[in-house]
């Protein structure tokens, strides 16, 4: 078994690795892009009733036309927000790339752990669970719901810039009892 061989299988177990994070991401920005909209189709919808049945009340105790008029376009604008909520299911959407993500994370960090132990598996082994991941990858991406660019950015931002999924050793100390920190404390 040559060294290039070897580093082949590293890299493309790498590649796997940095896409399955990409993806976790985005599955994660959908939900809450999703989540955020629907918070404000919701309150949107609960003002306009609000509106709607405030100019209701109105145009029995006046006899002013705008009052009438308003309160028709805010029925009609709650009829549109209540119907897009009914035909788009925000919330079943944000649900499933929640559920998308959560999966994603498990082969992320399955993908993680065999990057780990890659030096101490046989070539065949390493191969054999590379094949396994790909399959049960396979599964999770033909069952999810579809991304969009936007969220793709913000998942790019998000790992590149702000960096998520990225932990300072002291950080990580601040999880761990005294016996398992790096820079251990001397009184």
């Amino acid at each position: 078994m040559s060294d290039e061989v070897d580093v082949s299988l590293e890299d493309q177990i790498r590649e796997c690795f940095g896409r399955v994070v990409y993806s976790h991401k985005t599955h994660e920005r959908m939900a809450e892009n999703y989540a955020t909209k629907l918070n404000r189709y919701k309150v949107a919808q609960i003002a306009l009733t609000g509106l709607a049945s405030t100019g209701a009340v109105g145009v029995f105790f006046t006899d002013t036309r705008w009052i009438e008029i308003a309160t028709v376009l805010l029925s009609f604008s709650t009829l549109f927000v209540s119907t897009y909520l009914k035909n788009f299911d925000l919330g079943e959407l944000t649900q499933k790339h929640r559920d998308a993500a959560s999966k994603l994370w498990n082969v992320r960090e399955c993908y993680l752990s065999l990057l780990t132990d890659l030096p101490l598996l046989e070539r065949e082994a390493a191969i054999e669970r590379r094949d396994e991941l790909q399959t049960v990858l396979a599964a999770i991406y033909q069952a999810a719901p579809q991304t969009n660019g936007k969220a793709y950015q913000q998942a790019q931002d998000r790992l590149k810039n702000k960096e998520d999924l990225t932990f300072t050793a002291e950080e990580i100390d601040c999880f761990l009892p005294l016996s398992l920190k790096r820079a251990k404390i001397h009184p």
